[in-house]
């Protein structure tokens, strides 16, 4: 029947329709937006494909002689024209992160595209993020609770000493989970000799703030622990976050050993050596200023010696708006002395990192450079200061 041809047309050109002019205002249509968006925004090529599928079986079937299969045909030519502008859309992250690591770290012009995008697992198997070179060690705990468990991303090889990275999913505090997000960035990562780290915590409402942030800086405290027991060198760690993972990220980035957060483990080391934050929100906790007994903005803790940041936001983000990264990293930028690298995806909305796809695997890359980058400049004043210290002993 035509009308089985024209409803998932239809459904599908909405959705492209949303991808390529979100509504913002109010915030109950932010959501739709985002919901209706997410999976075109991220895999237009998988659309396109079922696009043509459909059609190519609706003229065989002889729908596209009716009056609705001819609207419906008409439609999906429209529709397949604006999947191709979201295609191209995803491609602008590769220069809009290059121009971004050039400013901020002064790389060499094409670090993203010199590490190559995965192009067969994005046009292939955008879901697959499994690989065979990597071990994911499931559910070990990391404190009492329930809610207190973390995976371990490591090469199958298990090499020693491999840097470091600890991610904190998103949800506003109240959903989402460590099997959820960015696993082709933890994957890929653990692939290239990095220890990954992605980790539960406390949800609303049976944990509040600053209790998210504690059981932050427990899994910090955790790695500096148990890491070397999975081959991690924990003299390097990176903290990364989305969304409200990002803001959790962000603060315990910016209060090392602050006793206020780490309650019976005052003097673990939960400092790290950078910060990676992908669409993260940075104003105060649900909006309650000064209610609570401590701040909660990252913005309230940035400090001149704080570590290297890598913010990368979309320009279409109706969850989180992207005005709120940009004045985060100006106000980030003006007090701390390390590097602060921005990048505004063109086109991209909240949760791109869900599955591969271009724009998040050029994002991906773009970790692993500023990753690499971050932990050896930390290593190289350890490095120079203990030749010093054994030439003073001699």
């Amino acid at each position: 029947m035509a009308i089985g041809y024209l409803v998932p047309v239809l459904l599908l050109a909405c959705c492209t329709t949303t991808s390529l002019v979100p509504a913002r205002r109010p915030p109950g249509l932010g959501r739709l937006s985002f919901r209706l968006s997410v999976l075109v925004n991220e895999q237009p090529f998988v659309m396109l494909a079922a696009l043509t599928a459909l059609s190519v079986i609706a003229v065989v079937d002889g729908d596209g002689a009716t009056p609705a299969g001819r609207v419906g045909l008409a439609l999906a030519v429209l529709t397949a024209v604006g999947l191709v502008v979201v295609a191209r859309r995803g491609l602008r992250a590769v220069p809009a992160l290059d121009r971004t690591l050039v400013a901020g770290l002064a790389t060499a012009p094409g670090a993203v595209t010199a590490r190559g995008l995965p192009w067969r697992r994005i046009l292939l198997a955008p879901f697959a993020v499994r690989r065979r070179d990597v071990v994911r060690v499931r559910d070990l705990p990391y404190g009492d609770g329930a809610q207190h468990r973390l995976d371990v991303y490591r090469p199958r090889s298990r090499p020693p000493d491999g840097p470091t990275l600890v991610y904190f999913h998103g949800g506003g505090y109240v959903s989402g989970r460590k099997e959820l997000e960015a696993r082709a960035m933890l994957s890929r990562l653990a692939s290239h000799g990095w220890v990954c780290v992605s980790a539960n915590y406390g949800l609303r409402p049976t944990t509040n703030f600053p209790g998210h942030l504690v059981d932050a800086k427990q899994v910090l405290a955790w790695v500096r622990e148990h890491g070397p027991e999975h081959g991690a060198d924990t003299a390097r760690v990176v903290v990364a976050g989305s969304s409200a993972g990002a803001h959790l990220a962000a603060l315990a980035a910016l209060t090392p050993g602050d006793a206020r957060f780490q309650p019976g483990f005052e003097g673990a080391d939960t400092s790290v050596v950078g910060v990676v934050c992908l669409y993260g929100y940075f104003g105060e906790y649900y909006g309650s200023g000064r209610d609570l007994a401590v701040d909660s903005s990252p913005t309230d803790y940035v400090r001149p010696d704080a570590p290297p940041f890598l913010v990368v936001h979309g320009d279409q983000d109706t969850l989180v708006p992207v005005e709120g990264a940009r004045r985060f990293v100006r106000h980030l930028r003006g007090v701390s002395s390390s590097p602060v690298v921005y990048a505004e995806l063109p086109g991209a909305q909240h949760g791109f990192d869900l599955f591969h796809s271009m724009r998040f695997d050029a994002v991906v890359a773009a970790v692993e450079e500023f990753a690499e980058r971050v932990v050896a400049r930390d290593r190289a004043p350890e490095a120079t200061r203990t030749s010093v210290e054994r030439r003073d002993e001699r």
